[in-house]
């Protein structure tokens, strides 16, 4: 009886694990929903709360929900906070993020002085960005997905 080799056996499993990943829901498809769709769709918030942002002009509405958490522009969900989403999740070392990410990934310094990896996303009318934030030691904090453009 031949048994696989190692190198096969994650070979097979890194392509099973990629197609459950395609065969979830896209994350990115929760941004740009109105709130009628939203709701009708996901139901009722968990909870809901005020996010203040650097300027007044920055402050949103979260949404609170098992998957996410979905910052509010006007009536359309523009931004959405995962503890795990697209094989990533927090926790993970910088290295593991840009392995997973692969050759699209920028580093550059946040806003907020953090460090963050930014991987530009196809999007539906309008661009989308990937953002890991990470703690002083490299490690992922939290994963954001939002319009670059708003």
């Amino acid at each position: 009886m031949l048994l696989p080799n190692s190198r096969t056996l994650l070979c097979l499993l890194f392509i099973l694990a990629s197609s459950l990943l395609t065969a979830q829901e896209e994350p990115a498809e929760l941004i740009g929903l109105t709130l009628d769709e939203l709701i009708s769709q996901y139901g009722p918030p968990r909870s809901v709360h005020p996010v203040r942002g650097l300027h007044e002009w920055q402050d949103d509405v979260v949404f609170v929900y098992d998957k996410a958490d979905l910052y509010i522009y006007k009536d359309r969900v523009w931004q959405a906070g995962y503890k795990s989403v697209m094989g990533i999740k927090t926790g993970d070392n910088a290295a593991t993020v840009s392995l997973i990410l692969g050759s699209n990934t920028s580093v550059r310094l946040a806003e907020s002085g953090q460090n963050s990896v930014f991987y530009f996303l196809d999007g539906k009318s309008w661009p989308l960005i990937l953002r890991c934030d990470f703690d002083k030691a490299g490690v992922v904090l939290m994963i954001f997905i939002y319009r670059s453009d708003l």
